[in-house]
């Protein structure tokens, strides 16, 4: 390691130095005159010179580099695809809905969705308030089976009615829904694009109980997936039905 570092330093620039420094010491003291001191200066300058001139190739060679790595980096980076769909499991399902409908923005659907999971007061405030309270939400929109009426009324309607920005809430579009599929579609400001929260209401995406059908696991449908065309074509085909 030592002689690593010993052989790190300048020895050319340090020597050219010493010996303008010996030459006028030896001057000072009338040893030698100039015809002797200025062979030494020029030396030094020239020395000075090549030194200057090794340090900026070495300092080209090095922005080149530079230059390539980042051109390397920008075609990696180029040929990385993001993924359409990320699973999301039961360890994050709260906070990827909570932070799902904070970044939401214009007209959101609720297609499909259980009801029964807004029955409790903290399940309501962190998956549906949210995006009541949101301010970049313009409208909400539920797509429900004429099953889910009942916990509409009974359930839901309340909770919602004391929320802020209840108006946007609308009246739900009551259907006769064969399909096992449910999502929430709406604009994400985050992204710039459209994403949806995708769940099925079958096992094992579903955990059933005695009071009510809880998600395990959703998808988060990302802006750049082409299933969200389906799911947009899914919901205004009930809608004009």
């Amino acid at each position: 390691m030592k002689i690593k570092k010993l052989l790190s330093y300048e020895w050319d620039a340090i020597a050219g130095i010493l010996a303008a420094v010996v030459g006028i010491i030896l001057h000072l003291l009338h040893v030698v005159d100039e015809r002797v001191i200025l062979p030494i200066v020029l030396a030094l300058m020239a020395l000075l010179f090549i030194n200057f001139m090794r340090h900026t190739r070495n300092n080209e060679l090095t922005a080149e580099e530079v230059k390539r790595t980042g051109h390397t980096v920008r075609r990696i980076q180029a040929a990385i695809k993001l993924p359409d769909i990320v699973l999301i499991g039961p360890r994050h399902l709260r906070s990827v809905n909570e932070q799902f409908a904070r970044d939401m923005s214009g007209d959101a659907i609720w297609f499909n969705v259980c009801l029964s999971m807004y029955r409790p007061q903290p399940l309501f405030d962190t998956l549906l308030r949210p995006a009541i309270e949101n301010s970049m939400v313009r409208s909400i929109q539920f797509v429900l089976d004429e099953s889910q009426k009942e916990l509409w009324e009974g359930i839901v309607q309340p909770k919602i009615a004391v929320c802020t920005g209840h108006t946007k809430v609308r009246e739900p579009r009551w259907c006769k829904l064969s399909k096992n599929i449910s999502f929430i579609l709406a604009d994400n400001q985050q992204s710039g694009g459209t994403e949806a929260l995708l769940s099925f209401w079958d096992e094992p995406f579903m955990a059933q109980s005695t009071s009510r059908d809880i998600p395990r696991y959703i998808f988060h449908v990302q802006k750049n997936s082409e299933l969200l065309t389906h799911l947009a074509d899914l919901e205004r085909n009930y809608r004009n039905s």
